[in-house]
This record gives structure tokens, C-alpha cells and sequence, in this order.
């Protein structure tokens, strides 16, 4: 009898715990919209002039922020396999001097096909002179995963990285550069490319997909559960 009790018990038991593991996840996605509302706000206020000296990441992330400066094409870095309507490409990240400052910011200038040869890398000439770049600041993500070694960084060529490790690109460059990278706003002159960047997401729907799928599995496991406990009833 000990022994047909069994599954019922588990059955009450996995059940609890699908459940438990749904509404966790709704409190995540809870969570995720209190961070996605403060996207949303430091993308909407007015921009923050970059500093000359170096400032914390979590200062300026997710903010709008504007400078001045000069872009280097030393250093510059082409991110592969970047599609943009269906077709393969770069992203153009240039290094820009900030005026008065040996400080450099990364900005993402934007996306350019690879063209019919990939032995022939793109055109990515930047603009003379000083420029005003404005853009959304995010923190790339730290300690990529990457597919074997990162390329060396080459001085007057672009060089083509898979991921962009923020963190080796400072400790590579001879010059102090801001935690963050620049997504160069569409409407910005400043040099740019195909800027098409989507809203920063907190990833909200991702937690209520996996909340649908925990809530599904415990109806599921819920209904085994009644069948066992009726036709053990019906044995009883």
C-alpha cells in the first residue's frame, strides 16, 4: 500500500515545485521591469558629457552620452558575422579621443557588409577633424566566450574580432579608455554607418516564457496526479 502511495506523494510534490519554480520566475520578470523602466529612463533624459578622465561604468551605462574628440583609426576594430537584414557584415568600433584627454572612448559606429571578399576588408575611413558623437552607453559583456585566440590588435588596419573583450582591448591599448561602448545615434553625422540598434531589453520575456513553461508542466503534472489518486482510489 506504503509502496502505490508513492507516486502520489511525488506527483503532490513535483507539482509544488513547478509551481513554486513559475512563480519565481514572474518575481524575476518583476524584477526585470524595474530595470527595464530605468533603461528607459536613461536612454529618454538628456545626454551626459563624457568625462576626460576615466569614470566607473556604472556612472554612464545605459545613459545617453555625448563628447568630443577626434577618431583614431589606429586600434580600430571590425566585429564579425554582424547581420543586418539577412545579409553578413561588421561592426565598426573606432576608438575617439576626447578632447583634452588622452582618454579614449570605443563607439560603435555602425554596420557595414562584408562585401563579395572577405579577403578585402570593408571601408571604414573616419571623419577629420573634431566630431560630436552621441549614443547610448552600454557595458559590453564581460569575458566573452570566444572560439579560440583573439586576434592581435593592429596599428592603421582594422582588426577582426568575433567578440568584443572590453577588458583585453584596455589592457592592450596604450592609452586609458571608458568602461563602456558607445552605440552612435541613427540621426548622428558623426561618421557613422547602418545603425539600426534595437531597444536595450532587460529580457522580461524571457522569464515569462519560462514561468508559461514551469505553470504548463505543473498543470501537466497535475493531471497524471488526479488519474494516479483516482484509480488508486478505484483499487482501494
Amino acid at each position: 500500500m506504503k509502496s502505490n502511495a508513492l507516486p502520489l506523494v511525488a506527483g503532490l510534490l513535483l507539482v509544488v515545485l513547478f509551481l513554486g519554480l513559475g512563480i519565481w520566475q514572474l518575481q524575476r520578470a518583476n524584477e526585470k521591469q524595474a530595470l527595464q523602466t530605468e533603461y528607459d529612463r536613461r536612454a529618454h533624459r538628456s545626454a551626459v558629457p563624457l568625462k576626460a578622465s576615466l569614470q566607473t561604468a556604472a556612472e554612464i551605462r545605459f545613459h545617453r552620452v555625448e563628447a568630443i574628440g577626434r577618431y583614431e583609426s589606429e586600434y580600430q576594430i571590425l566585429l564579425d558575422n554582424r547581420v543586418h537584414r539577412g545579409i553578413a557584415g561588421y561592426h565598426v568600433l573606432t576608438p575617439l579621443r576626447l578632447e583634452g584627454s588622452d582618454t579614449r572612448v570605443l563607439v560603435n559606429r555602425g554596420w557595414v557588409p562584408i562585401g563579395a571578399d572577405r579577403g578585402q576588408l570593408p571601408d571604414t575611413s573616419i571623419p577629420a577633424g573634431l566630431v560630436t558623437i552621441a549614443g547610448i552607453a552600454i557595458e559590453p559583456h564581460a569575458r566573452p566566450f570566444v572560439l579560440g585566440a583573439l586576434s592581435p590588435l593592429v596599428r592603421e588596419s582594422p582588426t577582426v574580432w568575433q567578440q568584443l573583450d572590453l577588458e583585453r582591448y584596455a589592457d592592450t591599448v596604450p592609452f586609458p579608455v571608458q568602461p563602456i561602448l558607445v552605440l552612435l545615434d541613427a540621426q548622428n553625422s558623426a561618421g557613422g554607418f547602418v545603425r539600426a540598434w534595437s531597444r536595450l531589453d532587460a529580457g522580461i520575456a524571457v522569464h515569462h516564457g519560462y514561468a508559461f513553461q514551469w505553470f504548463t508542466l505543473a498543470l501537466a503534472t497535475l493531471v497524471v496526479y488526479v488519474f494516479l489518486v483516482r484509480r488508486h482510489q478505484r483499487k482501494s
